[in-house]
């Protein structure tokens, strides 16, 4: 995620790093070169080609921005509730870390040290990369031959999550916890849970292929055709307004197929390592453990 001080508007205008015209720059430069070539060989007459009639294109265009404009905001929802499940991420660890101390400080420790590998191990399957955990080992308190399969299992988060619940359930079997305790608990087990549904249904669920494909191949069409649109009425003006143009329905067809999946690593994807490491940060300093030092932005990026 691009963290960046906005204040200065000027800098704005010349930014690069983290913006989406390095990705659609070579498509650009390429409606740049054809209006530029165009231009030049309608001045010196050598070609004489047919204007692209303005009724079809002024059509072409506006359904073309009716449609970005959808799926834009279809993208931002998706980017946005990703944002909106962490954020009770967040929440729900730290109702957890509050209601535990009723629990003896040793149970204490391993459930919540099991709460923070979830997030480490949800993470990952968002991002579908595997990551270390040994660190995770001791605090635990799993044997050693299931702590060595948590990564091979069908879904490693689900499995520490039902951890939790049996640490849970033998508590209140032994008579360690009373139900009052055990249903506050759980509540708090189920809530993590449904976030982990929630990101599994965004990420196994995009826009449709079809749907991203026509988009993508109707906006490079429009891009390519621009300047055989406009030169005829604005001669050596066009291939600044061609580059102005293209840039703005290039660029929002790269934003939302970034948005579209919040989870990964690209430039606007969400801060998923900066969050698992405030749930580590706050959870451990609930514990009295020693803290780890917060992420911070690179080049104006925060992982």
């Amino acid at each position: 995620m691009i963290v960046r001080d906005k204040s200065n508007s000027f800098s704005l205008l010349f930014a690069w790093y983290g913006t989406i015209l390095p990705k659609v720059l070579p498509a650009l430069v390429s409606v740049i070169l054809i209006s530029g070539i165009l231009v030049y060989l309608r001045q010196e007459h050598y070609v004489s080609l047919p204007t692209v009639p303005a009724i079809g294109f002024t059509i072409f265009g506006v359904i073309l921005s009716i449609f970005l404009s959808f799926r834009n905001n279809a993208c931002y929802d998706r980017w946005w509730e990703g944002r909106k499940l962490w954020g009770a991420l967040i929440a729900t660890t730290r109702h957890l870390s509050r209601d535990t101390y009723v629990l003896e400080s040793q149970e204490r420790e391993v459930l919540l040290s099991r709460m923070m590998l979830f997030t480490h191990l949800l993470r990952d399957r968002l991002r579908q990369q595997e990551s270390s955990i040994e660190h995770y080992r001791n605090t635990t308190q799993f044997d050693t031959d299931a702590f060595d399969q948590i990564t091979q299992q069908v879904n490693p988060s689900q499995w520490v999550l039902e951890q939790m619940q049996k640490q849970l359930v033998t508590g209140y079997r032994s008579g360690l916890i009373s139900d009052i305790i055990y249903n506050n608990l759980n509540q708090h087990t189920v809530a993590l849970g449904n976030i982990q549904a929630g990101c599994d249904r965004i990420l196994s669920t995009p826009l449709p292929f079809s749907y991203s494909v026509l988009l993508h191949r109707a906006v490079y069409s429009f891009c390519f055709i621009l300047p055989f649109s406009l030169e005829a009425n604005l001669g050596l003006w066009t291939p600044i307004l061609v580059a102005l143009i293209a840039y703005l329905f290039l660029g929002l067809d790269e934003l939302s197929a970034e948005l579209e999946e919040p989870f990964g690593l690209q430039d606007n994807d969400l801060a998923l390592d900066s969050i698992v490491r405030l749930v580590e940060r706050e959870t451990l300093s609930s514990l009295g453990k020693e803290i780890p030092e917060p992420l911070k932005a690179y080049k104006g990026q925060l992982s």
